[in-house]
């Protein structure tokens, strides 16, 4: 392996900082626990410098699955007395607390990724039955109508405040919600962060499934808000057929068998979701049983699964015809949108993690002279901005929290030739 360069070594110093042992916070103030695909990808991250870490952080993140397969979205691994809402609010009756809903299901692309970096059977196979259940969960829990589509039922399992929830987030009341106080406005310009409005909405949910006492076998019916992401299905979709890859690596076929079973099923309904006018997917809106017109980055993330080449070559269009109104890609919404926000949590911003999701299935697809941009941009976001939670699409301003650790992650990623790549 070459020399590592400067910015390599600055990204590894932020993740170094933020690390607390066997987890690591995606920055100290703003996020001060351990999220669920944050620490997939710093594990991605920390894979390139200690390989030891990059499994414990994994481990970590498993050992609080809950027993019906659910892997929850946050961890209380320290107590939380000024971070709302914090581990009373969620009142889950785990020990370390946990939230009660889950997130993004990036973990058995990464975990496959650090099994092709250092073939350890013995940490991967605790790992490959625990992906099983969490991804027997989502279709079970997520998909009652067994249409292949799982749905997010809180916008805190996927992209917050992305405009992809508007339409169905308007059904979910604001009546009788506790009074808080927010944490996130502490530590960032509130012109960033999702609206009042919407907090109100994200806390009425909380407080719903928990007087459901957080059944996931009620909860999916019982919420006013179910969208299928169509970014949120294809990353289950790569996790589910690298899950499938580890287990016969491991010698588990029927695990292998399932995932890919589930992998296909959702493949198939995911081109349900094709728009050709907007040269994307669309997320639906299962509550009023229709697409909802928001050309997010939700759309584009689809290229990270297999999809059929003709539809990976569109996004790769689309997303050049993003470039023509903006300078750096990929924004989480399309600019030509009216409700494009270039500062707003999600509504506009960068984020390294989907350039980083989006780069891979337009490599794999051959698309690879726009995935190349998307790399660039990256690390010219890095050169001028640092290691931000995201960027102004126009100008490359940081936004949020800054000395990110998945941003720093990706950077690794970006930079260095995966390990088993180089060796």
């Amino acid at each position: 392996m070459p020399p590592r360069s400067a910015l390599a070594d600055k990204a590894i110093e932020v993740l170094r900082e933020n690390d607390r042992g066997s987890y690591t916070v995606p920055t100290k103030g703003l996020y001060p626990f351990q999220w669920n695909w944050d620490s997939c990808f710093t594990a991605l991250g920390q894979s390139h410098y200690d390989m030891s870490r990059a499994w414990t952080e994994v481990e970590t993140l498993f050992a609080h699955q809950w027993a019906d397969g659910m892997v929850p979205h946050m961890v209380f691994h320290e107590p939380a007395p000024t971070y709302f809402p914090g581990p009373e609010v969620w009142d889950t009756g785990r020990t370390p607390p946990t939230s009660g809903i889950t997130q993004l299901p990036i973990a058995g692309f990464a975990i496959h990724q650090l099994f092709r970096r250092q073939p350890d059977a013995t940490r991967a196979r605790p790992l490959l039955e625990g992906l099983d259940r969490w991804h027997a969960w989502f279709y079970r829990t997520r998909d009652p109508g067994q249409t292949g589509l799982v749905a997010v039922i809180h916008p805190w399992e996927s992209r917050d405040n992305s405009i992809d929830w508007d339409d169905g987030f308007e059904r979910v009341p604001t009546e009788g919600v506790m009074p808080y106080e927010r944490n996130d406005l502490k530590h960032a310009d509130p012109a960033t962060r999702p609206t009042k409005a919407q907090y109100d909405r994200y806390l009425w949910l909380v407080q719903h499934f928990h007087g459901l006492d957080w059944d996931s076998t009620r909860t999916h019916d019982a919420s006013p808000f179910q969208v299928a992401d169509p970014g949120f299905n294809a990353i289950l979709i790569r996790s589910c057929l690298e899950t499938a890859e580890l287990a016969e690596a491991l010698g588990a076929p029927e695990i292998a068998a399932r995932n890919r079973n589930w992998a296909k099923l959702g493949l198939a309904a995911l081109d349900g979701l094709w728009s050709d006018r907007h040269g994307q997917y669309l997320p639906l809106d299962r509550v009023g049983g229709t697409l909802s017109d928001s050309p997010s980055i939700g759309g584009l993330i689809p290229v990270f699964a297999p999809i059929p080449a003709h539809r990976a070559a569109a996004i790769a269009q689309t997303i050049g015809g993003i470039a023509a109104e903006i300078r750096y890609l990929v924004p989480s919404h399309a600019p030509s949108d009216p409700r494009f926000d270039l500062k707003r949590y999600w509504r506009g911003p960068v984020w390294l993690v989907c350039n980083y999701m989006i780069a891979d299935g337009l490599n794999r697809a051959g698309e690879v002279a726009m995935a190349e941009r998307l790399t660039a941009d990256s690390l010219q976001l890095i050169e001028q901005s640092g290691f931000a939670e995201y960027y102004d699409p126009r100008d490359g301003t940081p936004l949020g929290g800054g000395r990110f650790s998945w941003t720093a992650a990706m950077v690794l990623e970006f930079l260095e030739p995966a390990p088993e790549a180089a060796a």
